[in-house]
């Protein structure tokens, strides 16, 4: 199979084009920068570059590799350490869900492949009912300001690539080599510091990803392909931050978390008490099913205490 991976450099792209190397399929990475064409290049892949919002870029960059199949890795996340500036940190991805997967899926049409893209599995869903969420429960109707946009951009990336005949991944939080939680990323380093509390009764709960699991289930997906399905990827305990926040910080060798009332929370936004008291986790029973597929890493518990022997 002939694979282009657009944004080739993020930590799924990283741990991606190995397995698929391995696998036998011919793989082609999009980067921004030329300067780090040689590392997906060293990865064994042929590397693009090509802005993602470029579209007569992405396009010629398409045309070029012919691919049998487009994955949509491409996201520019910044400033996560501050809650307060939650939608200007997902600003740019949000662009890239939206433009830039219109260009991918205009690029793909043209040569006759599909699109597999990613999305995020846990919040996103709408806060009612049971803790754990599977792909038929709908995503929040009117989430906090700072999350519109994002929530916005989930929606056109899922609705347009499963029009279109291609696959949409929930991928669950991300820890592991390449990601901001790992030894001296930046989540790593609001836990050491003790800047993330837990807020008001940490109710909320998140599902984890491994980001080797995310590349394997992507693999997986490439090759036992459902059209126009959705599915979660993430790890099999989701869990409250009361839970996971301390075990982190046990982990890596961290003081216990603070904990701050849930007024205090809701003083940086209403997204932060989302986050922490109401937020729902994911169910992979799907992906297992459909993807013949499952977490190498199954819990947060045993992955975060790996993470110190992690860079």
């Amino acid at each position: 199979m002939n694979v282009f991976i657009a944004g080739a450099t993020g930590a799924v792209g990283r741990a991606l084009i190995p397995k698929l190397i391995e696998h036998g399929h011919a793989v082609t990475g999009t980067t921004r920068s030329p300067a780090r064409a040689d590392s997906i290049r060293a990865l064994g892949a042929t590397p693009a570059v090509a802005d993602g919002l470029d579209r007569e870029a992405v396009v010629s960059a398409v045309r070029a590799a012919q691919p049998d199949v487009i994955v949509h890795q491409m996201t520019a996340l910044a400033g996560l350490g501050d809650p307060r500036r939650f939608q200007r940190s997902f600003a740019a991805t949000d662009r890239l869900r939206t433009e830039g997967t219109d260009n991918l899926l205009v690029a793909a049409a043209e040569v006759g492949a599909t699109v597999v893209a990613q999305s995020y599995a846990g919040w996103p869903y709408e806060p009612v009912g049971g803790p754990v969420k599977d792909e038929d429960a709908p995503l929040m109707a009117d989430p906090p300001k700072q999350m519109r946009g994002t929530v916005a951009a989930l929606r056109h990336v899922e609705g347009a690539v499963t029009a279109a005949g291609g696959m949409a991944l929930r991928y669950g939080g991300f820890y592991g080599p390449g990601t901001g939680l790992v030894r001296g990323g930046e989540q790593w380093k609001l836990v050491q510091a003790r800047k993330f509390p837990i807020v008001g009764d940490g109710g909320g709960i998140w599902s984890f990803c491994h980001i080797d699991d995310a590349a394997s289930a992507t693999l997986a997906a490439l090759e036992h392909p459902v059209p126009g399905a959705v599915l979660n990827i993430c790890d099999d305990e989701p869990a409250p931050v009361r839970d996971w926040l301390p075990g982190l910080a046990q982990a890596i060798g961290a003081k216990p978390p603070r904990r701050v009332p849930r007024f205090v929370g809701r003083l940086l936004g209403p997204h932060v008490i989302q986050l922490m008291c109401e937020a729902r986790g994911a169910s992979n029973a799907r992906a297992k099913a459909l993807l013949d597929w499952t977490p190498g890493v199954p819990t947060w518990r045993e992955g975060f205490a790996q993470l110190n022997s992690l860079s």
